[in-house]
């Protein structure tokens, strides 16, 4: 599957290097395609195979696009490429906004819903968003299993990014679909809490699990 990265951070670089291995075509989209410091800083993703473009060049490249910016600054760079060039897309969006407080940018209406609403052709799913970036291509290092979860709209969309989850080693039954993309609220509002867990143990690479009733109890 031909897969476009929008974001250079360690989330990007992290995912890119993932899918690359596990047999994807991806490219990585920045506002500096041709820096050479960034490419220098991007070396072992040239060496899998990523190749870095511009963040429109990554969007017509990209059967599945995602977006891996600041949540911040995320519907900006997609506005930047256009709403015609995002139309019938899949985005796979893991983006969580803070401020410089460190509250969130988007306390009420999720990054993801926003995303959708700028760009209502363009079919967004919601994920990974509860997990840092070495968890996330890296489940097998939790000492037991964890869950990571599904919002958005589109039911084929979020098969395929089921799919892409799985590639990077979430077994199919540790990823939950909750519905719609409102239900994204709760995976960016998890930041708070994910961030007090982090604090309380002293590090940022752990998992969350849904944990239902044993058989038979009410």
């Amino acid at each position: 599957m031909r897969i476009g990265i929008l974001g250079t951070g360690n989330v990007g670089r992290a995912l890119a290097s993932a899918w690359a291995l596990s047999g994807h075509d991806v490219v990585v989209g920045s506002r500096r395609p041709d820096d050479e410091e960034l490419l220098s800083e991007l070396g072992e993703l040239a060496a899998a195979g990523v190749r870095i473009v511009g963040a429109a060049a990554a969007a017509a490249h990209a059967d599945v696009l995602v977006n891996a910016t600041p949540g911040t600054v995320s519907v900006a760079v997609l506005e930047s490429i256009g709403a015609p060039a995002l139309a019938g897309k899949t985005l796979l969006d893991v983006g969580v906004g803070f401020l410089e407080d460190g509250t969130l940018s988007h306390p009420v209406v999720s990054l993801g819903e926003e995303i959708q609403q700028a760009f209502p052709e363009t079919r967004v799913v919601k994920t990974l968003a509860t997990v840092d970036r070495n968890v996330m291509v890296a489940p097998d290092s939790l000492e037991g299993p964890g869950t990571v979860f599904l919002s958005g709209e589109d039911a084929e969309a979020k098969k395929v990014v089921r799919g892409l989850v799985t590639d990077l080693g979430w077994s199919d039954d540790a990823v939950l679909d909750l519905g719609g993309i409102a239900t994204a609220r709760g995976q960016e509002t998890f930041a708070v809490l994910f961030t007090g867990i982090a604090e309380a143990t002293g590090t940022y690479e752990f998992g969350i699990r849904v944990v239902l009733p044993a058989r038979g109890t009410a």
